[in-house]
């Protein structure tokens, strides 16, 4: 797995975690609009015409009720751009929605967040098919400019991940050490979890754009302030836990001679990786838990639990994330 790739599956996880402050923190309107503590997300693989049609691989795809109560429900499908140019994203971003709209039969509400490109900041992209001439397409999404958003207004706001993310925003370079510690400051003393500091605070030093000549610097100015802020990491416990059960669960699949080899041992992995995260955060794992989650299949939904496992602060909202009744 490339760096990029490690960065952008850490991105996702943290706009999973903190999907409500997203959107209020982006999208005000349409968090008023649902009900947030309802959230359901979707498998971002997704097949046209199974098992033969061609298969569509989806960022973040979160499913939500309507406030007022009816069942009227919407899909906002988010894709995690890294590119820097819109380009690549905007050849597909309409076939994602066509096929949402069709597979689910909700409206889809696509957005886009940019990593590396700035635009507006934040605002509305229309794309046109053809680009030239009579169009018989046209396309709105919304979009996240992150480098293009002042980072100063999102570092002083109330809103953590605003603070988190004021490392992907604009500043000028002598403000950029110093904003990456005041970040990690307010993360460190907020009232979030640990498991939720820590996966902030990962995302503050691994996105923060500094040249390679002051990240020494910074790291020296955490470690000399380290009271009261996030502890500097180079991966989260989550990512390491998924390692090493992979890792193990790989060499039991040998052992045991599986046909299915690697993806069966990742499998294994990822059950045994849940299992000691569990344990090792909150002391025991609970009776059925083992046999509940060797029944799981899919890699896609073993990583979200085991994202679970690591972020919880308790394991009643463990049982509520994942919809586990114990």
């Amino acid at each position: 797995m490339s760096e990029s790739t490690d960065h952008d599956q850490l991105f996702k996880e943290v706009i999973r975690e903190f999907f409500p402050d997203f959107l209020r923190l982006f999208f005000p309107d349409q968090a008023a609009r649902f009900d947030l503590a309802r959230v359901t997300w979707l498998d971002k693989e997704l097949f046209a015409d199974p098992p033969d049609g061609p298969k569509h691989v989806l960022d973040l795809v979160a499913e939500l009720t309507d406030l007022g109560g009816d069942s009227t429900l919407a899909l906002i499908h988010i894709e995690i751009e890294s590119a820097e140019s819109v380009t690549d994203i905007e050849r597909r971003l309409p076939d994602y929605y066509f096929y949402l709209r069709r597979a689910k039969r909700k409206t889809v509400l696509p957005v886009v967040v940019f990593l590396k490109v700035g635009l507006d900041g934040l605002g509305v992209r229309e794309i046109r098919d053809p680009a030239a001439g009579d169009p018989t397409l046209i396309f709105f999404y919304r979009y996240v400019g992150l480098p293009a958003l002042p980072a100063a207004e999102y570092l002083r706001g109330d809103n953590w991940l605003g603070v988190a993310l004021s490392a992907l925003m604009k500043a000028g370079n002598e403000q950029r050490v110093p904003f990456g510690i005041e970040a990690m400051r307010r993360l460190g003393e907020s009232p979030l979890t640990d498991g939720k500091k820590s996966l902030l605070g990962d995302c503050v030093e691994t996105y923060i754009d500094i040249p390679d000549s002051d990240s020494d610097r910074f790291q020296d100015i955490l470690e000399a302030n380290a009271t009261g802020r996030v502890p500097a990491m180079h991966k989260t416990r989550v990512q390491v836990a998924h390692e090493k059960g992979i890792e193990r669960g790989i060499e039991r699949g040998r052992e045991e001679g599986i046909e299915q080899g690697l993806e069966e041992g990742q499998l294994r992995g990822l059950r045994a990786a849940i299992t000691e995260l569990f344990e090792a955060r909150f002391g025991s794992v609970p009776a059925g838990f083992a046999d509940w989650i060797r029944a799981i299949a899919e890699a896609s939904t073993l990583r979200r639990i085991l994202i679970a496992a690591g972020t919880v602060a308790s394991v009643e909202e463990f049982q509520t994330s994942i919809g586990w009744a114990g």
